[in-house]
């Protein structure tokens, strides 16, 4: 018997969070091992008019083909790919991992490659996704590998991931409705912000966002959600930061990651764990040591690190920096083949600024 709190996910990825009209093409791209979450969304999907395409893929191609493939393969962009980004109208992608660690050992130039590479499809898919062409969510079905990562049983983290969607609940889009509201308030106050200044341990970090739009994460793109982001002006960067919690790109977690920028730009980045990671991403293309993207986590659901970008940015009283590609929506006009969001916990002495006034202060909203 399905848990009903899969139905009642892919009832919200499929009426909420895409809100999928008749007759739109859906690509579902997942594992096998998200098997019920995928059958309920094809169902979804079906019940809504729309035309669900499977892409279900098997354990240990992403490391195989690292391993063993050419840097001409690797480089290659395959033309269904292409296809793809153009004609799909909606995509839903459900992480479900056998193994977290399965990109550990692979070779950071071979990512960096591959992710210039594939620059331009990225691209392309941000600027349909800008003009309401496509509409895409990311989300996670809970695996053991997930849970071990979170250091928690199964059931346990199940019951963690369900929580902060809420489709526990027994009427999980009238609360993502709520939480749009609340945070449509605070958007409109940021969005008459000209300069946010941050300070906790370690860090001291400016930034300019006048002109550019801060935007309300309420569960649309990524599920669950949880955040208020923005692209800031790019060269206005300066400063430092510490990241409080690992960062992760491609399963290899970086961890105490230090940077400092002038300009906009990262001048000195350094890392306790895994810092030939960090500077073979710095370097992969011109736009890597920008800043994409700046956020604040609002998602107070979510409490505890568990190595999942997707729950790690929402934590509630972080805020987070995203190296690389600016997201269209916000206005931000950074170029690069990577995004690579890393946390800053805020709630333990943390104060944010809004033109030079305390709006923020131990991971809570003032306003």
């Amino acid at each position: 018997m399905t848990d009903p709190r899969v139905s009642s996910l892919a009832r919200v990825l499929i009426r909420y969070c895409l809100d999928l009209q008749p007759g739109k093409e859906l690509q579902i791209n997942s594992t096998y091992l998200a098997e019920p979450l995928i059958r309920e969304v094809y169902r979804e999907a079906l019940l809504a008019g729309a035309y669900p395409v499977p892409r279900v893929s098997i354990s240990g191609l992403g490391p195989l083909f690292y391993r063993l493939a050419s840097d001409e393969q690797i480089s290659h962009v395959s033309e269904l790919d292409r296809f793809e980004t153009e004609k799909i109208d909606a995509a839903i992608g459900i992480g479900a991992a056998w193994n977290t660690k399965a990109g550990s050992g692979l070779d950071p130039r071979k990512l960096a490659l591959s992710a210039s590479s594939h620059r331009a499809l990225m691209e392309r898919m941000m600027e349909r996704e800008a003009k309401g062409e496509f509409k895409w969510v990311g989300t996670l079905f809970p695996t053991n590998a997930a849970a071990q990562d979170a250091e928690m049983a199964l059931d346990d983290y199940e019951d963690f991931v369900y929580g902060a969607m809420l489709v526990d609940k027994p009427d999980p889009i009238a609360e993502w409705r709520r939480i749009s509201a609340e945070q449509e308030r605070l958007v409109k106050f940021l969005n008459e912000v000209k300069t946010v200044e941050v300070k906790t341990r370690d860090t001291h970090l400016t930034f300019r966002c006048e002109g550019r739009k801060w935007v309300n994460c309420d569960g649309k793109m990524n599920f669950p959600d949880g955040e208020v982001f923005t692209g800031p002006i790019e060269d206005s960067v300066e400063g430092s930061i510490r990241f409080s919690f690992p960062a992760i790109y491609a399963g290899r977690e970086v961890e105490d990651v230090r940077l400092r920028f002038e300009k906009g730009k990262v001048v000195e980045a350094h890392a306790g764990k895994g810092e030939d990671l960090l500077q073979t991403m710095l370097d992969s293309d011109a736009g890597a040591r920008f800043t994409g993207e700046t956020a604040f986590g609002t998602n107070y659901g979510i409490q505890r690190f568990t190595k999942n970008t997707l729950f790690d940015e929402k934590i509630g009283g972080t805020m987070h920096l995203a190296l690389g590609a600016s997201l269209p929506e916000s206005g931000g006009k950074n170029k690069s083949a990577i995004h690579w969001d890393m946390v800053c916990d805020l709630r333990q002495g943390g104060e944010v600024f809004a033109d030079g006034k305390l709006m923020h202060k131990d991971g809570k909203f003032l306003i």
